[in-house]
């Protein structure tokens, strides 16, 4: 089997490689792949792994001899898995091999808003702690989460995992899914009402024609003044301009995102130098542990294809 690796470079590095594919026949990898490279790379191959390369039906039509998609990743918008289903493509996600390394950054994140440690570990590395008059100073203002409520829209895997920490933390926990929860921990409610009484809005679901762009500026409208909005899922589920107005106009404390619309950054992108803004560059996954475990299963996937029993199919 010839496999195509076509962004290596989004997966590797701090010890993690992708050498393990080698088990499976001759493979070639590029650290990254432009939309003009892609059908000339998969022309020969059987197999493509890749993590957001977008693998369209017009490419997968061109490429007759690609009959396996693997991806590094859980989400596979990048795919038309419509036409891989209609044209016997088997295409294999990984599921829950980040839970908690993003609940973990969904709190590291929220802290940064709440408890601004790197603002104080700022002013003490430009000499204010050495000139206090006083043994502590804090003109930036600290909250505390107790007592709080944390609303998780999306309640698979890393919203339970969300809603744990912020139980262990004395926050009370709404929840807006789907489905009907069982879990008898949490409150299910409506979406509009997790968005009144939410002090913390947390975004845990996937992208779609349903999600796509719904907190809008009506949704950050309905938020209470002075809560916090966090991002650890998708970009294309937020209104990035109606967030800046959001954060502009000081009806919300703090935003933190982890996910933007168009990734990497863009100098136009409306969050990019917004007040009270904590943004990392889509890393929430990124623990060299996570991605070790993410090998593993993209290995396991491959395994069991050949073997005539795919798991975690699409």
């Amino acid at each position: 089997m010839h496999i195509v690796v076509t962004d290596a470079e989004t997966v590797v590095g701090g010890g993690i490689d992708v050498e393990f594919l080698k088990e499976f026949g001759q493979v070639t990898v590029y650290d990254l792949t432009v939309p003009e490279q892609l059908i000339p790379r998969l022309q020969d191959a059987d197999a493509v792994v890749c993590n957001k390369t977008r693998i369209t039906a017009d490419v997968m039509a061109v490429c007759p001899r690609l009959k396996y998609i693997g991806l590094f990743a859980t989400g596979f918008n990048n795919i038309d898995v419509a036409y891989a289903a209609a044209h016997g493509v088997t295409v294999c996600n990984v599921p829950g091999y980040s839970t908690e390394a993003v609940a973990q950054h969904t709190f590291a994140l929220l802290l940064a808003i709440t408890d601004r440690v790197h603002e104080y570990n700022d002013t003490v590395a430009q000499g204010d702690w050495v000139r206090s008059r006083t043994f502590a100073y804090f003109p930036i203002p600290l909250t505390e989460l107790c007592g709080k409520t944390m609303g998780i829209v999306g309640y698979g895997a890393i919203g339970r995992r969300v809603g744990d920490m912020a139980r262990a933390f004395g926050m009370r926990v709404l929840v807006h899914g789907r489905r009907p929860i069982p879990d008898t921990d949490v409150e299910q409610v409506p979406f509009e009402q997790l968005l009144e009484r939410a002090d913390v809005v947390s975004m845990h679901c996937p992208l779609n024609a349903d999600s796509e762009g719904m907190m809008d500026a009506a949704a950050f409208a309905r938020m209470k003044k002075g809560a916090i909005f966090i991002n650890t899922s998708r970009g294309g589920l937020v209104d990035e301009q109606a967030l800046r107005a959001a954060l502009d106009s000081g009806h919300l404390m703090g935003a933190g995102v982890d996910v933007l619309q168009v990734e990497p950054m863009t100098e136009d992108c409306p969050l990019y130098g917004a007040p009270r803004c904590v943004i990392t560059p889509h890393i929430a996954w990124a623990g060299v542990e996570t991605r070790r475990r993410l090998m593993g299963v993209v290995a396991e996937n491959i395994r069991r294809y050949l073997a005539g029993d795919p798991i975690n199919r699409v």
